[in-house]
């Protein structure tokens, strides 16, 4: 039975799309059948694997619409065990499509039924906002990741997401769990980055991963290449970061 995680925050550049696409390859090189959904209409997830996002036919679009199932809306990737639902500005329409059908926020977790089996790990990588699309995706997921920038801001809208996660499992999934809090863009030699940290331990303690991602110029690289992290360079900072989140995803898993 795979675990659909879904990774979240309404608040944008905080590294969402980064931990999608290079957790999914880490876990994918870790010898984990992995599929990346990728939710978001900017599409950042589907060209930072290689895929050409004009050439996108069925997407994750035709798969909340129901005008094709989850198997014919997978490509393979060049990433070892690792498979994507691409996604396409069309999404953008999803949101006004989707307002007057029954059981809208359910849309993802129907299309995803026939496929669960067949992955250790679904991780689905959402639209920085809190709109339909995300509650599809946290209506679908057993559990969120949400990553925190280490900045000034980012513990400002994290009570607001955290309200929408309580509201989630009280209307929609009672067994949404938080799978953890992921800091991110860490820079040891700032002191506000140390204080973010630090804050978010203490408020949160359980709850955040001990794994925090580093600021790194081959993560911020790896994108315009069309390569996850571990494919542009295996031997980065940024590489070893995420594969030391992916091993504390599978021990808390298995």
């Amino acid at each position: 039975m795979g675990k659909i995680i879904a990774i979240a925050n309404q608040k944008g550049g905080v590294g969402k799309t980064t931990t999608s696409v290079n957790l999914a390859a880490s876990l994918g090189v870790l010898e984990k059948k992995v599929l990346l959904i990728d939710a978001d209409p900017q599409a950042n997830a589907t060209s930072g694997l290689g895929i050409d996002v004009e050439t996108v036919e069925v997407g994750t679009y035709q798969l909340l619409e129901h005008t094709n199932t989850a198997r014919e809306a997978i490509l393979k990737t060049e990433t070892p065990n690792l498979d994507i639902i691409p996604s396409h500005i069309d999404l953008v329409a999803i949101e006004i499509e989707l307002v007057d059908k029954d059981q809208r926020e359910y849309m993802l977790k129907k299309a995803l039924q026939e496929i669960k089996d067949d992955y250790d790990y679904i991780l689905i990588d959402c639209a920085p906002s809190l709109g339909l699309l995300t509650l599809n995706a946290l209506t679908a997921a057993d559990a969120v990741i949400i990553p925190i920038q280490c900045e000034y801001f980012a513990l400002e809208g994290l009570g607001k997401l955290l309200n929408t996660v309580k509201s989630v499992q009280k209307i929609h999934n009672p067994d949404l769990d938080i799978e953890g809090l992921l800091l991110t863009m860490y820079d040891s030699r700032l002191r506000l980055s140390n204080q973010v940290v630090e804050e978010v331990q203490k408020h949160f303690n359980d709850m955040v991963f001990t794994t925090i991602i580093q600021r790194n110029v081959k993560l911020s690289e790896a994108p315009s290449y069309g390569e996850s992290i571990i494919n542009y360079d295996a031997s980065s900072k940024g590489a070893s970061n995420y594969l030391s989140l992916a091993k504390e995803i599978i021990t808390k898993n298995s």
